[in-house]
């Protein structure tokens, strides 16, 4: 999971030479209600769906031009596959996945490649046609396990067509009511499709998955496949408990609009390869909640009346950077506005500081209501605040939120689930899949603020909690001491430094149960080496944002035969169960809980 553990952010998945590339990036989502979803697993899990056969595509003529680009070519039947082929074109919205200092996914800037416009009504379509072969991992993912080189001869030939169909589609129109509309295209690609076709979507989407990790499995020699051809049995999509304006994270990038304006706040269409970024206004974003969007607008009124110009391209100048919008279902907002310093002093920089936080607490801004607003003075991509302090210029410095009757506190840069009534379906699940009791010991890798771990510390005897963001486990510690939690011992580090020295050395006789939560970037090989041969930890929860990328790897590295070579000595594991959780409706993403056990 989630966002999304180290900035700078992983390599694109969709990147030519990623053996994955053809995967489906994710834009995540989500905020929802603390006390929503209360049921309890079981009856979500056993009132399922119904399975469609075949594809669905929403009536309705094909939407007009919005922008300048090309029609699709004369004589095209309109709403056929070759018309559908001529009009498609790339698009690119702000990646909603990827957290600052970690690559965790959630809401995040950044690009990320989304699907085409037409996905919102062909999206079931595409679904269930996505070719196997994009879910195959590279030679070198193959080659990397035991067992030798799994060359894939097609694969040079394959991204040869990938490139020279993306290509083509560059050149086509896009199609569009408004540049709104297509910015939800590009984000929110399901948002047409009723909630029950978008959980159909997403199941399919899973089962692919599932598939594809038994045939790999099979060709490393395990006997992996079970009816269906998947490698475990699959449950239906639990459906998350709050569908529209469900995230409690937002970002947005400052940029030129349709109307050529530079400082326009929104997320991004086009791309920065074409030149064609286009910074587009939310208000079409189903996922999206209206106070977030507030903001986000008070901001865009502001940096238009500062002199001061907009940063886009760093060595251009310019100032004014992205806004990140956190809400809480307690009725907190904070607000963290980022800024290129370039050669301004610090008597300019404390006059500008001066200007927002007026803006905000005496200004139009006020409507707003920050509970917390924050300045950070930037000059990467993405920093810290080990990298560069939040400085907090109005507020409280924190803001909090209630799940399964527990009060956390969130730091600027800490992460949480974007989805906070789909996480409470979720830590519940994970406490049920865990089987824990009295006398386990729950092993939390990538736990952030420690969300599931103080979740089931009353079911466990001891909670280890391990997470690279220092400002997240002093947010994880005050959790436990606020909710009289004794039992828990958070670790800063990364995983890959903590974890081998912490298992090397186990002799606890107690039961070992293992749970990982990490960014899209998955796991890194040295903490899979540690679990794996770690003899202790039968029970081993994965939760993925991305299962279908670099999760992958993870997957066939905890499941494939010893290989002392690559110092897998343990017992391998083999997945048993697998439920997908909606953590982001109106996306093609949701959260997969896989359960293995040896």
């Amino acid at each position: 999971m989630a966002d999304e553990r180290a900035c700078p952010s992983a390599p694109c998945p969709c990147a030519p030479g990623n053996g994955l590339r053809a995967a489906l990036r994710r834009d995540s989502p989500g905020h929802g209600a603390a006390g929503a979803g209360r049921v309890g697993l079981r009856p979500l899990l056993l009132s399922g769906f119904r399975c469609l056969r075949g594809a669905a595509t929403p009536a309705g003529p094909p939407l007009p031009p919005a922008g300048p680009a090309g029609a699709p070519r004369p004589g095209a039947v309109p709403g056929s596959a070759a018309a559908l082929r001529e009009a498609s074109q790339p698009v690119l919205g702000c990646c909603t996945g990827r957290r600052q200092g970690t690559g965790r996914c959630e809401a995040d800037g950044g690009l990320a490649v989304s699907l085409t416009p037409l996905l919102s009504a062909m999206a079931l379509s595409c679904a269930l046609r996505l070719p196997p072969r994009l879910l195959r991992p590279s030679s070198a993912l193959l080659s990397s396990l035991p067992g030798g080189d799994r060359s894939l001869p097609m694969e040079k030939k394959t991204a040869a067509k990938w490139k020279e169909k993306k290509k083509a589609r560059e050149g086509s129109s896009l199609p569009g009511s408004s540049w709104e509309e297509r910015l939800a295209n590009a984000v929110t690609p399901l948002w047409r499709l009723p909630y029950q076709e978008q959980l159909q979507v997403k199941y399919e989407s899973q089962r692919k998955v599932l598939q594809a990790l038994a045939s790999h499995l099979e060709e490393l020699g395990i006997e992996a496949q079970k009816p269906g051809g998947v490698c475990c049995p699959l449950q239906p999509v639990v459906p998350s408990p709050v569908i529209n304006g469900y995230r409690n994270k937002s970002t947005f990038s400052v940029n030129r609009g349709p109307d050529g304006n530079p400082k326009t706040v929104g997320l991004y269409v086009g791309t920065g390869r074409e030149g064609n970024i286009v910074c587009v206004k939310a208000n079409r974003m189903e996922n999206i909640p209206p106070k977030h969007k507030q903001v986000a607008q008070c901001y865009e009124e502001f940096i238009r009346r500062s002199p001061l110009e907009p940063c886009i391209l760093f060595h251009e100048g310019g100032h004014w950077r992205e806004l990140v919008v956190r809400t809480t279902s307690r009725g907190h907002t904070m607000a963290i506005v980022t800024f290129h310093p370039q050669e301004l002093g610090q008597e300019a920089l404390a006059t500008q500081k001066a200007l927002l936080k007026e803006f905000f607490t005496c200004g139009p801004g006020t409507v707003c209501a920050l509970t917390s607003l924050y300045f950070q003075e930037s000059t990467m991509t993405r920093c810290s605040h080990e990298q560069s302090p939040f400085q907090l210029l109005h507020g409280e410095p924190h803001i909090f939120e209630e799940v399964l009757g527990l009060k956390f506190r969130i730091s600027p840069d800490a992460f949480f689930q974007v989805n906070t009534g789909g996480a409470e379906v979720l830590y519940r699940a994970v406490g049920e899949l865990s089987q824990v009791d009295g006398d386990t010991v729950l092993l939390d890798i990538c736990c952030g603020t420690g969300t599931i771990g103080l979740s089931l510390a009353h079911q466990v005897s001891k909670i280890i909690g391990v997470e690279v963001v220092e400002k997240a486990i002093e947010d994880a510690r005050w959790n436990a001491a606020f909710n009289g939690i004794s039992n828990c011992e958070f670790r800063t580090g990364k995983a890959e430094a903590v974890l081998p020295q912490l298992l090397s050395s186990w002799e606890d006789a107690r039961p070992l149960v293992a749970v990982v939560n990490p960014s899209r970037a998955g796991l890194h090989h040295r903490v899979v080496r540690a679990i794996r041969n770690c003899a202790a930890i039968r029970r081993l929860l994965y939760i993925s944002c991305k299962p279908e990328g670099e999760a992958m790897r993870n997957f066939l590295e905890l499941c494939c035969p010893p290989d002392p070579g690559k110092k897998l000595a343990g017992e391998p594991f083999a997945p048993t169960l697998a439920i997908p959780f909606d953590m982001f409706p109106h996306t093609v993403h949701c959260e997969l809980v896989l359960l293995f056990t040896r």
